[in-house]
């Protein structure tokens, strides 16, 4: 078993372009819930959404790149006000039940067959990213082992992931940032002072699904395709793995606990493939071995609830709404 592959394997998920996607979605959790107390079960909804908004207006319009991005973003409002308006004058758990169900009818809606000439349907959108890629200052060459198209999307990537954490530390250190605390502590002692608590909710999640919005324009450009099948629930779960992992009202927290979740992801299957391959493991083959690694990492998130449930970056303060 070559452990140096496998560490430098593990080691290269730490800056990948779909570790700063995670962290991007991640954000925007850590906006809902962890800094405003909103139960967004839904955020791979908000990158669906983001995804086929750009794909689809650069497919079906060839509108330029950025046009395209400001396409996804405005969807992305939209999408948060449909959700917003039924739900957050209620309980909490209704705005959950609304997203995870609406993240499901996103994902069913462009997998519908009469839609295939617009999504592709099961199979999805492909050869969208042409006018991203045609911004690359980078001349062709290796860059740190990268050629010059992963190196630019990288790069893209995680300076997309430093500015959005450095506007959501602003805002949190604002007075509306302030409020937004003073909601997910007791929305009804602010709302007691006068503040529209149900404007400010509505403003928090209009946030956090434009940062899901984006992050599924990251997810999605390294591969050149959107497929449907990659928006399914889990992947809001492994998300709130990646916030849990970093702390809840941080704002390094979530992009931490990303990286963290794919090292180990990527440190576990390395393993478990090497042992399969060597013969130290005969009872698991390789598509088991794949599924035995998120059991993995769910007995260690487990283990992090018991023994540092404020995350990595979190302080216990921070658990007190929860």
């Amino acid at each position: 078993m070559d452990f140096g592959f496998i560490l430098s394997s593990a080691a290269s998920e730490i800056f990948s372009p779909t570790t700063a996607a995670y962290a991007l979605a991640a954000l925007g959790l850590a906006v809902h819930f962890g800094y405003s107390g909103l139960l967004n079960f839904g955020q791979a909804g908000f990158m669906a959404v983001g995804a086929y908004g750009f794909a689809i207006s650069t497919l079906t319009f060839g509108v330029p790149f950025f046009v395209g991005l400001l396409i996804a973003i405005l969807a992305s409002a939209v999408f948060a006000l449909l959700l917003g308006i039924p739900t957050l004058r209620l309980r909490a758990d209704y705005l959950a039940i609304v997203t995870i169900a609406a993240a499901e009818i996103v994902r069913y809606i462009v997998t519908t067959n009469q839609l295939t000439a617009v999504t592709g349907s099961a199979n999805g959108l492909a050869a969208f990213e042409g006018g991203f890629y045609s911004m690359n200052p980078f001349p062709e060459g290796s860059y740190f082992g990268m050629n010059n198209r992963d190196f630019f999307i990288r790069v893209v990537g995680w300076a997309l992931v430093a500015l959005c954490c450095t506007l959501v530390w602003l805002l949190m250190r604002s007075p509306w940032g302030r409020v937004l605390k003073g909601i997910r502590e007791d929305e009804n002692a602010v709302r007691s002072l006068g503040k529209n608590v149900y404007a400010y909710k509505m403003q928090a999640l209009i946030i956090g699904g434009v940062l899901g919005a984006l992050a599924g324009m990251i997810f999605t450009l390294p591969r050149g395709a959107v497929q449907p099948a990659n928006y399914g629930t889990e992947l809001t779960f492994f998300l709130y793995t990646c916030l849990l992992l970093g702390g809840l009202g941080t704002v390094l927290g979530p992009v931490i606990g990303a990286m963290i979740f794919w090292v180990v992801l990527s440190l576990t299957q390395g393993i478990l493939y090497g042992l399969i391959e060597s013969g130290a493991i005969t009872w698991l083959n390789t598509v088991q071995a794949g599924q035995l690694r998120y059991i993995l990492v769910g007995v260690a998130l487990m283990l992090l609830m018991i023994f540092r449930p404020q995350g990595v970056f979190g302080n216990k303060k921070e658990l007190a709404f929860a």
